[in-house]
């Protein structure tokens, strides 16, 4: 997977590909899917919802930038596979979800891996989680028709945030980075994900 898929497509980050290959990707699917749990592509996890292609998957993290100490925001829990390969490169991850089956059963999978770092709550992702803001990074696994304000004022200055903006159909996958309290963009490739549900979503 990480040589034919991530290395093979332009991802460079040492420290990223050490993740994906530590971090068991069937371990977050069905175990009818496990014998594909590796291939190029999403597959589907409970509640009409995926997870995501191992290199969408690498190339939002690699986007991030992520040092050892930083703290991290993803919104979209699901099948808890990006959260995990998160844990691995920063002190800590803050995920939320809004689906409860979902997110059980990704905790269960962080806590029988170890996967101690990993902080979860059920509730609605677009409006974030202030009281432990500013994060270094924040990761959007879902598409929504813009960033979500609140995302914005909870990024740290020097943060960077990871989010598919477009229609229900169709997104680009834009790097926002805020330098000196305003936001840069910049456009990576175009992605289709889920729905982004929520206040400050769809």
């Amino acid at each position: 997977m990480v040589q034919e898929q991530l290395v093979a497509r332009g991802i460079r980050d040492e420290r990223v590909l050490a993740a994906m290959r530590e971090v068991p990707r069937h371990c977050f699917v069905d175990d009818a899917l496990h014998a594909r749990a590796y291939g190029d592509f999403p597959l589907p996890i409970a509640a009409q919802q995926t997870i995501s292609q191992p290199y969408i998957v690498a190339l939002m993290t690699q986007a991030l930038g992520l040092e050892d100490s930083a703290r991290v925001l993803e919104i979209g829990s699901g099948s808890g596979y990006q959260a995990a390969v998160l844990s691995r490169l920063c002190a800590s991850v803050y995920t939320i979800e809004r689906i409860a089956e979902l997110l059980t059963t990704a905790r269960r999978v962080f806590d029988r891996l170890g996967y101690f770092n990993i902080i979860t709550k059920l509730d609605d992702g677009t409006r974030g989680w202030d009281e432990h803001s500013p994060f270094d990074g924040i990761i959007v696994t879902a598409g929504g028709p813009q960033p979500p304000e609140p995302l914005i004022g909870q990024l740290a200055e020097g943060g960077t945030m990871v989010i598919p903006v477009g229609d229900q159909y169709v997104q680009e996958l834009q790097v926002l980075s805020k330098v000196d309290g305003k936001v840069e963009t910049k456009v990576l490739e175009r992605v289709r994900f889920v729905d982004l549900i929520g206040e400050h979503g769809w």
